[in-house]
């Protein structure tokens, strides 16, 4: 009887020390998020010395009005929304057509040219910084929306299709054929069977891509020179300036590019984790 005690204190105590640490990393954790809120409505005198990890004594939220206004936040987050929305709807179709075209239908060279595609997940993207300025240079193509579109389709393309075929193997051929013998070809298989059935997979790449391009910085600044079509990282840099920085608006236009990274993060981790998992296994 007084094992049995033993045992079962010995083990509470163990599950209490194991929530500690719980808590205790899971704090560490939030305290980046914690500080740089708090750190966006702070002004300089706080930020550097005074109030540095406390809440503000003054909330500044004029902190996030000079970012939208003075900084033009609010245009570069359009401009990123428009290149992370644009970029995603080409992905998508470009992906899950080159996994129907590689896994339900039959021609020569089809698993070459998936070996092709795979390659691409061994390239770093700034890697290609200097072929890929020049390319875009002598097509015209510098300082537009398009310069960054395309790249950040073409670089996230190879992981979409190795989520995409993932999902696809899924799905019966029986399908394919049941169309066939009814009259569709192969768009209307594509189009009536498969990428509806594909809307899973769909909504990974979707958040995968939208992960990948939002907080790029490296190819928007190269390829974009104009303060109009600057994107959210580019025109946060561009905030501090050569003598003196105002680091509360800094932190505001921070708080407003990483957001709604970590709410799309939060919310459908479990969707991004499965579906690695599920193209893994497969692949």
């Amino acid at each position: 009887m007084e094992s049995t005690v033993y045992k079962q204190g010995t083990g509470n105590n163990l599950k209490y020390f194991i929530y500690a640490i719980l808590i205790f990393w899971l704090l560490i954790n939030i305290f980046p998020i914690y500080w740089m809120f708090t750190f966006s409505l702070k002004d300089n005198a706080e930020i550097f010395g005074a109030n540095v990890a406390g809440l503000p004594h003054k909330w500044l939220w004029s902190n996030y009005t000079t970012a939208m206004r003075t900084g033009k936040m609010g245009i570069y987050f359009i401009n990123s929304l428009i290149i992370a929305f644009a970029t995603i709807v080409i992905t998508i179709i470009a992906a899950v057509m080159a996994s129907f075209a590689m896994q339900r239908i039959i021609w020569k060279g089809r698993h070459l040219m998936n070996k092709f595609f795979m390659l691409g997940l061994t390239i770093p993207i700034h890697a290609s910084l200097i072929p890929v300025y020049i390319t875009l240079k002598k097509l015209g193509m510098l300082n537009s929306y398009q310069a960054l579109i395309i790249p950040y389709s073409a670089f996230s393309l190879a992981m979409a299709i190795l989520i995409s075929m993932g999902f696809m193997q899924d799905i019966p051929m029986e399908l394919d054929e049941a169309a066939t013998i009814d009259g569709c070809g192969v768009w209307g298989i594509f189009f009536r069977i498969i990428f509806p059935l594909m809307k899973p997979s769909v909504s990974t790449i979707g958040i995968y891509t939208f992960l990948q391009c939002w907080n790029e910085l490296m190819f928007a600044t190269t390829f974009n020179s104009k303060q109009a079509l600057r994107t959210l990282p580019v025109g946060i840099q561009a905030l501090s300036g050569q003598h003196t920085t105002n680091w509360g608006p800094i932190g505001a236009a921070l708080v407003l590019a990483t957001f709604p990274t970590l709410i799309v993060y939060v919310f459908l981790s479990k969707k991004i984790q499965s579906s690695f998992m599920e193209g893994a296994i497969k692949g």
